[in-house]
């Protein structure tokens, strides 16, 4: 079951639901909008290698904005921190951004139960496409669980900014661990 907008607001105002800054002109009927964050990080070799950490760079965004290119993947960050420790949150791109080929957390949608912080965007330009701080660009639903509640406590809880993959932590030597 998802929540509705309204729902949305009365569990965020129970502090069952963390928004924050929480801005009621961003409450749609069934999600919450997200702003883009200033900060966008691009990976700095070609080649990436799940076995190892990955380098990064980062760049801070001005008003002016910037281009994101096709063949790069950009990771992006909220301005909120969203979480909540009674729902699952999904987040997807907005309609509009979409309609861009402006592709948002394809394949990484959903946020772990009891996972709390800034959320890492994902992003992925059919064609070049400017993007802003502080536009819209997300949308996180809030889905009502079923069975025991076990919260999140893993590698990116209390994100901050763009985080990288930490896959590696995952693996050895081509074996999960």
């Amino acid at each position: 079951m998802i929540l509705t907008g309204p729902e949305i607001r009365r569990q965020v105002q129970q502090k069952r639901i963390q928004i924050d800054p929480f801005d009621s002109s961003q409450v749609n009927p069934n999600s919450y909008d997200l702003r883009l964050g200033k900060v966008l990080g691009s990976y700095e070799d070609h080649v990436l290698d799940a076995a190892r950490d990955n380098a990064m760079s980062f760049t801070t965004m001005d008003a002016s904005g910037t281009v994101l290119s096709p063949g790069q993947i950009v990771l992006g960050h909220s301005v909120e921190v969203v979480g909540s420790d009674h729902y699952v949150p999904i987040v997807r791109a907005k309609s509009s951004v979409a309609r861009l080929g402006l592709f948002i957390h394809v394949t990484a949608d959903l946020i772990d139960i009891g996972s709390h912080g800034q959320l890492t965007f994902q992003f992925h330009a059919v064609q070049p496409v400017r993007v802003y701080p502080s536009m819209l660009v997300a949308q996180v639903t809030f889905w009502v669980p079923r069975g025991e509640i076990i919260l999140y406590s893993g590698k990116y809880q209390g994100s901050n900014g763009p985080v990288a993959s930490k896959i590696a932590m995952d693996v050895k030597q081509g074996e999960i661990a």
